[in-house]
């Protein structure tokens, strides 16, 4: 346990280290804090999307999925990702870059009027709020049982480390780590894909890994990632391409391009970076359904099996594992950082600069904005305490409600008269209500109808309605 512990606060010395050295530049404006200056290449703004997505769902919540279900079905929440990724970049990544907006939600404003940035903000606060608690788990699902401390310490000292570098470093930390990240998370997590298989190969007298899963009573079309439910890989499919176009997380680096060019060549890049990492994971948390290294059934909690597989001498030497476990820790990181100034992000210019004090500053927006940041931990860390459930399960929430937003900035963008700001504003409130309440009838076994399904149609529902309501507003101002 010394070398893991060795290895990974070192990791964490050295991240907030980097944050200290980027204090400077972050220092000298809001678009410096918030969006680097805008002054991002096209390497550097790829890797930070890529790294945002690369986070606690693509390791713990991808492994523990994959794990339960004995096939490779979760890695399509990456491919959905990457290909929502590669979609922006031919289609709106350059809108969002030449309106030089800082938010989603600034952009519906520049489309469809203040009113809708309001409504927009507060429902993609709900989103990113959910999205940070989750993330803040998966932290501390690994933090805890790594370091022999209880569950509410891990969530505490999680979010510590988060928002020290953020807080120091804002947008320009997020982009240096971003790249330590990405090597750690690829070289860790990598080697011990590698040492899996030739352990398996060593261990198993000759079986493949598809024998030994069959063996476990997984599917024999294991490696399809639709065989286990079409329905839920689908939304998961679904949810991940929509998700991502008004994801303030994952566009936030693309606002921060130096050009739109740039934005557009970065997001499309970043879609190969993020497709391979989720198949890496699926496997690692495969090998160790085969029980090989130890016997599945001890595991109790699947959320564990990445930190359990990769302390597992059986499995990987402990130098090794130390770093693959700092990868995993890397990729938690690399998410739940972004995810959190989302968050920040939009509190500060959709809700504070835009309605609470139009007049204020750019130092005032500044300040603002790092307060923001402790206050953002404050709510996330109870909420991450008490809240339970499955990570990818529980994270689509926020898909849901952004693929909302995904919906109606194609309309804006692509089919405007089709669409008007009554319908922006009911799309966000009734689709995003809808949305809360099938997660709650989802959960209590009242009505089983997927969250993703019910938010998308709804909106499309509420943007008819919408449009009517507005078609005989005008015909009666004319009569």
């Amino acid at each position: 346990m010394n070398v893991y512990l060795i290895v990974i606060v070192a990791y964490f010395a050295f991240v907030t280290l980097i944050s200290l050295v980027t204090k400077k530049a972050a220092s000298k404006s809001a678009a410096s804090f918030l969006i680097a200056g805008r002054n991002l290449g096209v390497i550097t703004c790829a890797i930070v999307v890529a790294a945002e997505w690369l986070g606690g769902m693509s390791t713990i919540g991808v492994s523990e999925k994959a794990f339960k279900t004995g096939t490779l079905q979760p890695i399509l929440y990456n491919i959905a990702t990457a290909a929502g990724m590669i979609i922006i970049g031919f289609t709106v990544a350059r809108h969002y870059r030449e309106r030089g907006v800082f938010t989603v939600s600034e952009m519906f404003r520049s489309i469809f009027g203040s009113k809708c940035q309001q409504y927009s903000a507060y429902a993609f606060l709900i989103a990113y709020i959910t999205l940070a608690f989750v993330q803040l788990q998966t932290c501390a699902s690994v933090v805890a049982p790594l370091f022999n401390i209880n569950w509410t310490w891990a969530v505490i000292i999680s979010s510590a480390i988060i928002t020290i570098y953020m807080y120091i470093g804002g947008m320009h930390a997020l982009a240096i780590t971003g790249i330590i990240h990405l090597t750690a998370m690829f070289l860790g997590l990598g080697v011990a894909l590698v040492v899996g298989f030739i352990d398996i190969v060593k261990l198993s007298g000759g079986l493949s890994l598809g024998e030994l899963l069959i063996a476990k009573d997984s599917p024999t079309d294991w490696y399809n990632p639709f065989s286990f439910n079409f329905s839920e890989a689908f939304s998961l499919l679904l949810g991940g391409v929509l998700g991502g176009m008004a994801g303030q997380a994952s566009i936030q680096p693309i606002f921060a391009a130096k050009d739109a060019p740039t934005a557009k060549k970065a997001a499309v890049l970043s879609g190969f970076i993020v497709a391979p990492f989720g198949i890496i994971v699926g496997l690692l948390a495969l090998f160790a359904k085969t029980g090989l290294f130890f016997d599945p059934d001890s595991i109790k909690n699947a959320k564990m099996i990445l930190p359990t597989l990769l302390t597992n001498e059986n499995f990987i030497n402990p130098i090794l594992g130390g770093i693959a476990l700092s990868g995993i820790l890397a990729a938690i990181l690399s998410t739940v950082a972004p995810v959190n100034f989302a968050v920040v992000t939009i509190a500060a210019k959709d809700i504070y600069h835009a309605f609470i004090n139009k007049n204020a500053d750019d130092k005032k927006v500044t300040e603002t904005a790092k307060q923001l940041v402790i206050l953002v931990n404050f709510i996330t860390i109870p909420l991450a305490i008490i809240m339970k459930g499955e990570i990818l399960d529980t994270a689509y929430i926020s898909y849901a409600i952004r693929s909302i937003g995904a919906i109606v900035l194609i309309f804006g963008l692509y089919k405007k008269n089709w669409i008007s700001a009554n319908s922006v504003k009911l799309a966000f409130i009734g689709g995003s209500i809808v949305t809360l309440v099938f997660v709650i009838l989802q959960k209590y076994n009242i009505f089983d109808f997927d969250k993703t399904y019910a938010a998308i149609i709804s909106a499309l529902i509420f943007i008819t309605i919408g449009n009517l309501y507005s078609t005989y507003k005008y015909k009666q101002a004319k009569q």
